[in-house]
């Protein structure tokens, strides 16, 4: 019996674990790219819809190769930002 009272193996432990922290993650991942946890939308609906396009745009954030280098996303999305028509054609290939 483990301290949470649940009979686990070692292996289903570290799934869980590794599972929880995968979330974390991309909530972490969330929060200093597009700094979410400082979004104060009241309306339910609005704020929905934008966590919804704030993980599209993380996807594709993921997926795109600014400047030929290892990029943070948070430089990424800066980058795009700065001149979107140079990554149009990327863009949409993906």
């Amino acid at each position: 019996m483990s301290i949470n009272g649940l009979t686990l193996d070692v292996k289903e432990f570290a799934r869980a674990v590794r599972e929880h922290w995968m979330v974390e993650s991309f909530h972490w991942h969330l929060n200093v790219t597009f700094r979410e946890d400082a979004n104060h939308t009241l309306e339910k609906q609005a704020a929905f819809n934008l966590n919804i396009m704030r993980k599209l745009a993380l996807s594709i954030l993921k997926l795109l190769d600014v400047h030929g280098k290892h990029l943070s996303l948070r430089t990424k999305r800066y980058a795009v930002g700065l001149n979107p028509q140079k990554y149009f054609d990327q863009l949409f290939a993906l």
